[in-house]
């Protein structure tokens, strides 16, 4: 089992559509806040972003915020958390979050979620890190995504593993406890390789 001190949520600056959004983030914040879990985030004080740190902040949770310097006007800095952080860029930003997470859980969100979401996806594979990622599948917001990244696997451009690796739910508490007991599929790296190359010098000279 692993212990869970701070999770990173990754969610979007607008509210989104539907009201389940909002709904969800405040059920995560509360939750986190009940298990002594911090909330590591991207410092935002609108959208999604801001429901979940207004919810541990009133529950009396721990909430740290990063932003680079550039966006504090843009995103509207959120000047109310436990803690902020401004740092020089989006990559440092990133770093940053996970350093400070033991986990990372991803909410709704737009593009900058996406980014976010495949940038730890891809540490994990690189075993730059081995922290537990989940996606909160609202009212299936995600499925599309999922279906995109299945056919990734299907097509052989993404590990089966890799994509299994991801914990996908609707339901806050069953993240969590999918977290905490996180074992990753691991793959045999030199092996894999060795396979890459192989299958790619016999498609070369089928050219």
């Amino acid at each position: 089992m692993r212990t869970i001190n701070s999770v990173c949520v990754f969610c979007g600056s607008s509210a989104g559509k539907l009201e389940s959004y909002s709904q969800k983030a405040r059920s995560l914040g509360l939750l986190l806040a009940e298990r002594g879990i911090s909330l590591v985030y991207g410092g935002s004080n609108v959208g999604v972003m801001r429901v979940i740190a207004d919810t541990m902040m009133e529950a009396g949770g721990k909430v740290i915020g990063i932003m680079p310097h550039t966006l504090i006007e843009r995103e509207v800095a959120h000047n109310a958390i436990t803690e902020f952080h401004i740092v020089s860029n989006m990559a440092e930003r990133k770093m940053l979050m996970g350093e400070l997470s033991d986990g990372f859980i991803v909410l709704p969100g737009g593009i900058g979620t996406m980014d976010e979401l495949f940038e730890v996806m891809s540490w994990n594979q690189l075993e730059i890190m081995d922290k537990p990622v989940a996606l909160f599948n609202i009212d299936n917001y995600y499925n599309h995504l999922l279906a995109f990244m299945q056919h990734s696997v299907d097509e052989r451009f993404v590990k089966k593993e890799h994509l299994l690796n991801l914990i996908v739910d609707t339901d806050e508490s069953v993240i969590l406890d999918k977290m905490v007991n996180y074992e990753p599929l691991k793959l045999d790296g030199g092996k894999w390789i060795h396979e890459l190359k192989e299958e790619t010098t016999k498609r070369m000279d089928t050219i």
